[in-house]
């Protein structure tokens, strides 16, 4: 009976030219038994149907006309929509109906809806434009979406974005690691790198929410100022998708062509002979839009702002010349108003001069060298750093289903060249050490709105990764005492090939328990094969409550698991150098193992008064099998070891301020960061720090009990004056760690301006002021567990800029 009925309905709506879509959806309806005819059941209490016209990018649309049809192609109610695209039909009977919509320069929708006795009904309706897309507003409507996807709930985040770094000394110039040293909990330290609450390195870094894989650590900064627009870093117990890399996530959002179209090329430069050339420019066509951003530095002697730092606490650096090339493209593609492809791409290229520390004593004689009167500030060692990387990503966005997959792809490399008769008189050995790491994988990532108070995400990573090391070794040979018994030295081959794989699953929940409060909890399961086959279940929970307005609490726990970066792994064969020059003190040789930690986070952020904001936040970590890394040797390369055990914990203290063209930052850091018993990658150590630290918790390398950031900015009549301070207790040093150095403040001045001339675009200038009152730091001094060389602090130095958009 209901077949036939379905049949001579279905029919109804063709003969009548109405969409066959719709006289199949209604028959759907009844064919399932959902309903009874509409006809049938006039006789029945009426009921309402109402609901919101949108476009695609789920904007309101007015003046949409509406229909409200039964399944024999009757017109049961006609309407418009308001000005906020709602619309309703009163006095409806029960059954099922189509509510049609069409507007002028959009394609007709239309939508099935059912009636039930004295009840209200939803209908909305989504019009899709006939004109071409809006690229600006729909890659905005697609970024909020992608933002979605990976929420940081309940963790610390520090934004930066790009005006603020615009508005700091060195604007967009400034290396990147020095904008990251502004955010709270930040502490520096040689070549570049960072420790963020208390760990060393252990930092993930994010384009537009794909995971870039680590590259072998140098002092290169691969990630430019100038192509990002905004930038996170995401601190304490951090959601179930942030896994491996936990100390920090540095979550960068790029420039897009579609939003400021246009160009910009700038020439910046000044003391120590340094130079910077840079051009970015975008835009946009029909659904592609595109960025690209390079620049070009060269430093004839070198500074800590771009190069590497002074081994001595001269005015310039000895043997300090470095350029550095960096490129940036990001395009991106709009499908339809819901799918985006996208793809970003980069490379960097580095060739730096080893600075020479003056004064060292010759100890070993080499044959055909003058040992007397070899000067140790004329060595030649250099390094040269190439990385390589790529984001291919699909993202669609459906009502209340978001997801993003990506596959991405890393290369990188390090060539140390030793000086090869000078380093074998000081130390003994001069390796040349090449190392290549090249990474393919794929990330997925959704989130799917359950309910009004559920939103459920998951995901998916996976890492096949090749770490290669090869290394030339010339020594010297020497007898059981050490002392040398041949000035011939002579090479010894030492390399390696490790291939790993890293998979990752993910699933969580953000319940908005009430208005005020939300808890996010789930899990992440991750597993390590490479030299080491291993894994663990992590489970994360999250609490936010926001008792009144204008206050903001936040708490949370992880579990980590953090596998040791394969292409730092040390790979030395140590039985291979007995008898040499390079024999370890320790023959022993552990295998670095995954660590594995509990992080407890809990924090507040009070908005005071208007344009004013303050925060604290505490957090302590307990871990077993804690990597830490070192420099051994001359290759500026890292190496990752364990301690058997150790802890972290800390407090952060925020403040901002933004009134008008006037803003201002502080923040204010304490950490504890220390570790027992060394157990792998012994033979890097001597025998009296193993033994001492095997029984004794001692300072990790990187620990800095007191670290501040503060700056300003004021734009007045045109020109923006801005200040910034870091101020640091000092590094560890000594024996085991057991010394601390001085304590360092840097204050840095800039004052930019835009100038605009008929039938040009603006021309900005800029003057800056490095280390203004030439206050002379050491970073490192040499000794300490894992500290290779001593590193100063970049002296007194002046740059001018000139930037002009086209």
């Amino acid at each position: 009976m209901r077949r036939s009925d379905c049949a001579r309905r279905g029919f109804a709506v063709r003969r009548l030219s109405r969409s066959f879509g719709v006289g199949v959806l209604i028959c759907t309806k009844l064919f399932l038994g959902s309903e009874t005819q509409a006809e049938s059941a006039i006789a029945g209490e009426s009921a309402r149907v109402s609901g919101h016209t949108k476009d695609a990018l789920d904007r309101p649309l007015a003046d949409v006309r509406l229909r409200l049809e039964a399944p024999d192609g009757r017109t049961v109610g006609e309407t418009t929509s308001g000005p906020d695209g709602s619309f309703r039909f009163e006095n409806v009977p029960p059954g099922i109906y189509s509510v049609q919509g069409d507007k002028s320069d959009f394609e007709t929708a239309t939508v099935i809806v059912t009636v039930h006795e004295g009840a209200e009904a939803s209908a909305d309706l989504v019009l899709a434009s006939r004109k071409p897309l809006d690229v600006s507003v729909v890659g905005k409507k697609l970024d909020v979406a992608r933002n979605k996807i990976t929420p940081s709930t309940g963790s610390s985040v520090y934004q930066i974005t790009n005006d603020a770094i615009k508005a700091q000394p060195q604007g967009e110039s400034a290396q990147f690691n020095q904008v990251l040293l502004q955010a709270p909990g930040v502490a520096q330290d040689s070549f570049g790198q960072l420790h963020v609450r208390g760990d060393h390195a252990n930092l993930q870094y994010r384009f537009n929410g794909v995971l870039l894989p680590e590259g072998i650590t140098g002092f290169g900064q691969v990630v430019d100022s100038r192509f990002i627009d905004q930038v996170s870093l995401i601190t304490g117990a951090l959601p179930a998708q942030y896994g491996y890399r936990t100390a920090g996530v540095v979550e960068l959002q790029t420039k897009s062509g579609a939003y400021e179209p246009g160009g910009t090329i700038g020439l910046y430069g000044g003391s120590h002979n340094t130079i910077e050339s840079s051009l970015e420019y975008g835009g946009s066509k029909g659904p592609l839009s595109y960025y690209f951003a390079g620049d070009f530095l060269y430093s004839g002697l070198g500074t800590q702002n771009y190069g590497i730092e002074a081994a001595a606490p001269g005015l310039n650096p000895i043997h300090d010349r470095n350029d550095q090339t960096k490129g940036f493209g990001y395009f991106s593609y709009l499908l339809d108003p819901t799918t985006r492809i996208s793809f970003i791409t980069g490379n960097y290229l580095g060739d730096f001069n080893i600075p020479n520390r003056p004064g060292q004593s010759p100890a070993f004689n080499v044959n055909g060298a003058s040992t007397s009167n070899l000067d140790s500030t004329n060595l030649n060692e250099t390094q040269s750093e190439w990385t390589s990387y790529a984001f291919l990503a699909l993202q669609k966005s459906i009502n209340d289903l978001d997801f993003q997959i990506s596959y991405f792809t890393r290369y990188t490399k390090t060539n140390f060249h030793p000086d090869p008769i000078g380093d074998i008189v000081f130390t003994g050995v001069a390796s040349h050490d090449i190392r290549t790491d090249f990474v393919n994988g794929l990330q997925g990532d959704g989130s799917y709105k359950l309910t009004e108070s559920h939103t459920l995400r998951g995901g998916f990573f996976f890492q096949n990764e090749h770490a290669i090391s090869n290394n030339d070794v010339s020594v010297l040979p020497v007898d059981s005492t050490g002392a040398q018994t041949s000035n011939i030295p002579f090479s010894i081959g030492d390399g390696s090939s490790i291939v790993g794989y890293r998979y990752g699953l993910y699933v969580q929940d953000e319940w908005q328990i009430t208005p005020q409060l939300t808890l996010n909890f789930g899990t992440r399961w991750d597993r390590e094969a490479s030299f080491i086959h291993t894994g663990q279940i992590s489970p994360r929970i999250n609490v936010v409550y926001k008792p009144w307005v204008g206050t903001t609490i936040h708490a949370g726990y992880a579990r980590y698991f953090t596998p040791p970066p394969l292409e730092l792994v040390p790979t030395n064969s140590v039985t291979k150098f007995n008898g040499t020059t390079n024999e370890p003190e320790v023959k022993l040789d552990a295998t670095v193992r995954p660590e594995r930690s509990h992080y407890l986070d809990v924090g507040v952020i009070q908005q005071v008064i208007p344009g004013l904001q303050l925060g604290a936040d505490a957090y302590y970590k307990r871990a077993s099998n804690l990597i830490d890394e070192g420099q051994f040797g001359s290759a500026l390369i890292f190496s990752t070891f364990n301690y058997a055990q150790g802890y972290v914990y800390g407090t952060e203290l925020t403040g901002s301020y933004q009134v008008g063209d006037f803003t201002a930052y502080a923040n204010l850091a304490y950490s504890v960061a220390r570790g027992q018993d060394i157990v792998s990658s012994q033979f890097e150590f001597g025998q009296d720090e193993l033994n001492y630290i095997r029984t004794h918790y001692i300072y990790l390398d990187h620990d800095q009990r007191y670290t501040t950031s503060t700056g300003i900015s004021y734009r007045w009549l045109g020109t923006t004056f801005s200040a910034n301070m870091l101020t640091g207790s000092g590094l560890r040093a000594g024996f085991v760690n057991s010394e601390k150095l001085n304590n360092y403040e840097v204050v840095n001045l800039g004052v930019s301006r835009a100038f605009s001339f008929e039938g040009l675009k603006p021309l900005t200038l800029r003057f800056d002021v490095v280390n203004l009152f030439d206050r002379n730091y050491e970073i490192r001094t040499g000794t300490g567990v894992g500290v290779g060389a001593p590193q100063f602090g970049a002296r007194r130095s002046y740059y001018v800029g000139v930037s002009q958009q086209f």
